[in-house]
């Protein structure tokens, strides 16, 4: 008999929930379109690839040699090459940001080449690090490719040294951002879903004095935060698939994990995102206290001590361990690993586990935040 009042008084408060989610278009519009524009924005405008990087060339003195090496560089795809007359000039140009790098050729680079000691200057523009290494990489890589060309034509060993290196790259071959971004795209997604809907939720309830007309029927606390999670699961289901999608027939993502696993973990992730909102909505005093609090407890650490810009382990050891305390940084370690690099059951059970011991966490927290309230 109690469990049948239970699960009517929530069936009842589900369909008012829900009712009242409908009626709220604004709600509407951040559960389906913001997702969209954040996959589209986050897919197609965020890339940490680095293509026709700028190179300018100084030829000393123009010979076969240093034509080669001009050639080398405009073979790769990645570089763009552009001729300076001296080096005062792509100096300035460099200073002024009209090139990514410098590639200097001395005069004696013909003499010293014929017998293995031929040097190269480049010069880089360190203003940003990442754009530097790329620019070092492409560089390097066109160089040492004409290295063994020559060496191949003239059968004679190369320069380099006579190690022969064969690089493969693994879960990521095409070496292609894109598959390192998108599946983090989906936790911030979930997370912001999850904890800025259901984060207005109460408070906005309490400012307009609807909460209180609760306080006279016999609705517990645990049955009004299931009844209001529940509505927000299925948008939040409904973004999960719609990120999938677009992971899959957008951007080419390899989905190398169990399909079942990832909807699993990743249902999981957004009951602790929502019930994170919704515990901030029931302890914060206002709407605009509760929205600034669900952005910077949820979404600000997602992106940034999760593991989607940077890599953890580069970070402080003080970072890192409020790092591990985020839901986020779990969820996000596993569902990189789904996606690129296959199933890992130990690491899905093992961080699953704690996905669902912090669910259980807020959701109690969300009915503590009620109790004084609803007896």
């Amino acid at each position: 008999m109690h469990d049948s009042t239970f699960f009517h008084r929530l069936i009842s408060l589900t369909r008012k929930e829900t009712r009242q989610l409908v009626r709220d278009k604004s709600n509407l519009a951040v559960g389906f379109l913001l997702p969209v524009v954040l996959i589209l924005l986050f897919g197609y405008g965020i890339s940490f690839d680095l293509a026709n990087a700028r190179v300018a060339v100084v030829q000393e003195q123009h010979t076969p040699q240093s034509h080669q090496v001009i050639s080398a560089l405009q073979g790769s795809r990645y570089l763009s090459v552009q001729e300076y007359p001296n080096f005062v000039t792509a100096q300035r140009a460099l200073q002024q940001g009209k090139t990514d790098a410098i590639v200097r050729i001395p005069s004696d680079y013909a003499q010293s080449s014929s017998v293995g000691t031929g040097q190269l200057q480049v010069i880089l523009n360190g203003a940003v690090t990442s754009v530097a290494s790329a620019a070092q990489s492409y560089i390097t890589g066109a160089l040492a490719v004409q290295s063994a060309v020559e060496s191949d034509r003239q059968n004679t060993p190369s320069v380099v040294g006579s190690v022969s290196i064969e690089q493969r790259m693994w879960f990521n071959e095409a070496s292609n951002s894109t598959w390192f971004i998108v599946p983090g795209i989906i936790v911030l997604i979930l997370t912001l879903i999850g904890a800025f809907l259901t984060g207005l939720l109460i408070a906005r309830e309490r400012e307009r004095g609807t909460l209180e007309a609760l306080f006279v029927t016999p609705v517990r606390p645990l049955e009004l935060v299931l009844a209001k999670l529940a509505p927000y699961m299925v948008i939040g289901t409904v973004d999960l698939m719609m990120c999938l999608l677009a992971a899959h027939y957008l951007f080419d993502v390899p989905i190398r994990g169990s399909l079942f696993a990832i909807i699993i973990a990743s249902l999981l992730y957004l009951l602790v995102a929502l019930g994170m909102g919704l515990a901030i909505s029931g302890f914060a005093p206002s709407q605009f206290m509760a929205s600034q609090v669900a952005l910077i407890a949820s979404f600000m650490p997602a992106m940034m001590l999760s593991g989607f810009v940077f890599d953890l382990r580069n970070l402080p050891l003080a970072i890192q361990v409020v790092s591990q305390i985020l839901p986020a940084t779990h969820f996000m370690s596993l569902i990189k690993t789904l996606f690129l690099g296959g199933n890992d059951w130990p690491l899905f059970f093992r961080q699953c586990g704690i996905l669902l011991l912090y669910a259980v966490l807020l959701i109690n927290a969300s009915r503590i935040s009620l109790r004084k309230r609803l007896r």
